[in-house]
């Protein structure tokens, strides 16, 4: 079926296809897309297919609290699959709805800031100058801080919620975006086609977003698949410390600091599920930025 697909695609000879032909041409690129694609799959439905709502008390027993995977409820009309933790949560329904908030921070943040790191960036490397020079310093300074310090100090001043780490994340993600963009536009900027768009009286803003701007965008493309990853990551580790989403609306990093206490206790489930869960999310996420950045790179193929 695999081999069949591709032969597929090569029927077709235009940019489009030569993409996937060339992302499908790896059988563990392949792997990642269809694990991402299923955990992503499993976060949009995860209403619709969860056993529970493990957030709605009024379902919840605390006599059903630490089953071991497998274990039926008390009143013996639900299977815990893969446990259940300390408030009686089925552990598999507490995870998908865990995936949710986790995909939605990453994503969410690192569209924001893709837009605000690109826009500043475009600027920066056409305008030259002063302007260059301030948007420049400023990433240079926002990069020479850890990541995590720069979320830790942000949480701890404005508190926790889903639209506060958003904003912590996407203030440590902007700068990547920055600096990428700008070398790239610098580059460009010296290319004819930026000469003639000037000679012809364009706008700069639509040299730098309409002309700019695409050929700006492949090392971003990677780049926010990364970022994806790291801001996922970034956020479970702001969860574990207790800094991150609050108890109502827990992430995956969450759910693993619930179950943290009871691991040399022998009940494993409770943090091993979530954290195989948050490890699955995040090398499906690489697996597919690895490829991509092969594939629109052709100066890697065949390295």
């Amino acid at each position: 079926m695999y081999s069949i697909f591709t032969r597929k695609i090569t029927q077709a000879d235009t940019p489009f296809t030569r993409f996937l032909q060339g992302f499908f041409s790896s059988r563990i690129a392949t792997f990642g897309f269809i694990l991402l694609l299923l955990i992503l799959l499993a976060a949009i439905f995860a209403p619709i297919i969860s056993p529970q709502n493990p957030y709605d008390l009024e379902h919840l027993d605390v006599m059903d609290s630490r089953l071991e995977p497998g274990k039926t409820s008390m009143e013996g009309n639900l299977t815990f699959l893969l446990g259940t933790d300390d408030q009686g949560r089925d552990m598999l329904s507490a995870i998908l709805y865990g995936l949710r908030i986790s995909v939605m921070v990453g994503v969410t943040s690192t569209v924001i800031a893709l837009a605000i790191g690109l826009s500043l960036g475009l600027l920066a490397g056409y305008a030259g100058g002063r302007i260059e020079a301030l948007i420049m310093r400023v990433a240079d300074i926002q990069l020479a801080f850890p990541p995590i310090l720069v979320a830790l100090i942000l949480l701890a001043l404005t508190g926790r919620g889903v639209d506060k780490i958003i904003i912590a994340l996407v203030t440590v993600q902007w700068a990547y975006y920055a600096r990428t963009t700008r070398s790239t536009a610098l580059v460009e900027r010296k290319k004819e086609y930026i000469e003639a768009a000037r000679l012809l009286g364009l706008s700069p803003l639509r040299i730098m977003f309409r002309h700019l701007l695409p050929n700006c965008l492949p090392p971003l493309i990677v780049i926010a698949a990364l970022q994806v990853a790291s801001a996922i990551s970034l956020e479970a580790t702001l969860s574990f410390l207790g800094l991150g989403l609050p108890v109502t609306e827990p992430s995956l990093g969450l759910l693993i600091s619930n179950g943290f206490q009871y691991l040399l206790s022998g009940k494993y489930w409770i943090s091993f599920f979530p954290g195989v869960a948050l490890l699955a999310t995040v090398v499906a996420i690489n697996l597919v930025a690895d490829q991509l950045r092969d594939v629109l790179n052709p100066r890697l193929q065949g390295q």
